[in-house]
């Protein structure tokens, strides 16, 4: 059996709740970094596209109206990480969710003689997600965010990023799903804080001021992880 080749790509996850603008600011690190954004959909939708083996796996799942297992997901990360555009490092959006993937994504680097460099926790006031959250939508063509309040197109109508002008706003994005969305990150996800700080790999930021502020901590941050 051949060894998997060894990586020194880093690997950051960025924590935080619905709204606290994990995707927004993977994309401005995307930027400045030359890092990779992956979230779990993305990937999902993916694999199943490129119908690899664990994407047809995810597909008979999701056609079954099942969650994807852990198992899956961890597959098809371990395909994604294995790409070529994947070698300047990565940013995971919405994985790990819970201490048991935190664990089983722990054991997927350690093939590849990688690690956690960073798990970067948004910390953000929770009384607050429900104006910043009912106010999101995004461009269609590209997915870059924008809010009602706080990050309008400069010209309106048109998307900064592509020049599109088709808009989508999420239909969960409202008040009564907002609390029960909180109440499950708040039960499965934030033990994660516990869970890297244990391993020395936490750091944390305000993610309560302006995006351009946020996005200059982070970049301090991940800056020396790349180093």
């Amino acid at each position: 059996m051949l060894d998997t080749p060894k990586s020194t790509a880093p690997v950051l996850i960025l924590l935080g709740p619905p709204g606290a603008g994990k995707g927004t600011q993977a994309r401005m690190l995307e930027t400045s970094f030359g890092l990779v954004q992956l979230s779990t959909g993305d990937l999902l939708r993916a694999a199943v596209a490129s119908g690899t083996d664990a994407g047809k796996q995810a597909q008979a799942v999701m056609a079954a109206g099942d969650l994807v297992s852990d198992e899956i997901v961890i597959a098809i990360l371990r395909d994604r990480l294995a790409e070529p555009d994947c070698s300047k490092g990565v940013i995971l959006d919405g994985f790990p969710r819970t201490t048991v993937q935190a664990e089983a994504l722990d054991a997927l680097l350690s093939e590849t003689g990688q690690r956690i460099n960073a798990a970067i926790s948004l910390d953000v006031d929770d009384s607050a997600m429900v104006t910043r959250i009912s106010g999101r939508y995004t461009c269609g063509a590209c997915g870059e965010g924008y809010h009602d309040s706080f990050k309008q197109p400069v010209n309106e109508g048109v998307c900064d990023n592509c020049g599109g002008s088709d808009f989508k706003r999420r239909a969960d994005d409202n008040a009564e799903t907002v609390a029960a969305r909180l109440e499950a990150y708040h039960a499965q996800t934030a033990p994660l804080i516990a869970f890297y700080q244990a391993k020395g790999a936490l750091q944390s930021v305000n993610a309560m001021g302006e995006i351009d502020t946020i996005a200059k901590e982070l970049g301090t941050i991940v800056g020396t992880t790349m180093v």
